[in-house]
């Protein structure tokens, strides 16, 4: 099977074929995802709550989310891996360029950055050097002091509309794709159909061109109370390989997210 590259996931959109991504943060699960079919591998810094035990994923340090790249990369031979940098690694152009530098010589294909439209002038020097960005709307974790929850986003329609303006005036200053995280299922798709990259949702409703959720999550490993959008796939399953696959077969086919994971 060919390599996933931004150019396949272009045409995926366009095709109107589901894209599936799960986080991902060492070589032993990046094997069984590329087996499983994952298109999508997500280096996310919620590896700070999932793995490290942190409350937020603020603790999260680079040299960390470099190692944790590097895993994932030597397990990888087929999907693209998409890496979130962390908290203030990116409050200026010139520390972000620094830093997905290392991030991209670590192994990713794509980073991560989490904010609005003060992120133009970064996104377009990060993509003018070769470097891809995703850029994370809606409920962004980074901001969890000035949220003081993690809550729903863009159920008012001014938030809304700001959250849709945000997303098509970022692809214009270059961003490769979107990820929106906790904003109603209309929202979700008026993204989608606004902008001409992948949008990847988690809890965003079913119209957006990708899911993703955090491994833990979806094989219900994750202690506490789970967010309304997340699934359990390990739940009838013998093994954890099994379960991806479920995963990546309800993406692809459309089953999930079901109505119950979703906002409106």
């Amino acid at each position: 099977m060919s390599k996933t590259t931004l150019k396949t996931l272009l045409a995926m959109k366009k095709n109107s074929e589901k894209i599936s991504c799960l986080t991902c943060y060492d070589a032993s699960f990046a094997q069984r995802l590329n087996t499983a079919g994952i298109d999508l591998l997500l280096v996310g810094d919620s590896l700070g709550m999932v793995l490290q035990g942190h409350e937020s994923t603020l603790p999260v340090m680079m040299e960390q989310m470099v190692y944790h790249t590097a895993c994932v990369s030597a397990g990888n031979d087929r999907a693209m891996i998409m890496v979130d940098m962390p908290f203030m690694s990116y409050c200026s152009a010139t520390l972000a360029m620094k830093n997905a530098t290392q991030l991209m010589q670590a192994g990713a294909h794509i980073v991560k950055l989490e904010g609005g439209r003060w992120l133009a002038p970064t996104i377009q020097q990060l993509t003018q050097q070769g470097i891809p960005v995703c850029v994370h709307l809606g409920l962004t974790p980074q901001s969890i002091n000035t949220l003081s929850k993690y809550q729903l986003q863009g159920k008012e329609p001014k938030q809304a509309k700001q959250i849709i303006d945000d997303a098509c005036n970022l692809t214009i200053s270059g961003a490769n794709m979107i990820l929106l995280e906790c904003v109603p299922q209309s929202v979700g798709k008026a993204v989608s159909k606004a902008v001409d990259v992948p949008v990847i949702g988690i809890g965003a409703g079913p119209s957006t061109d990708a899911q993703v959720l955090v491994l833990h999550d979806m094989l219900g490993i994750t202690p506490g109370r789970q967010a309304r959008f997340v699934k359990n796939f390990l739940a009838g399953q013998d093994c954890i390989e099994n379960a991806i696959k479920a995963y990546v077969q309800a993406v692809k086919n459309g089953t999930f997210p079901a109505p119950e994971h979703c906002f409106n």
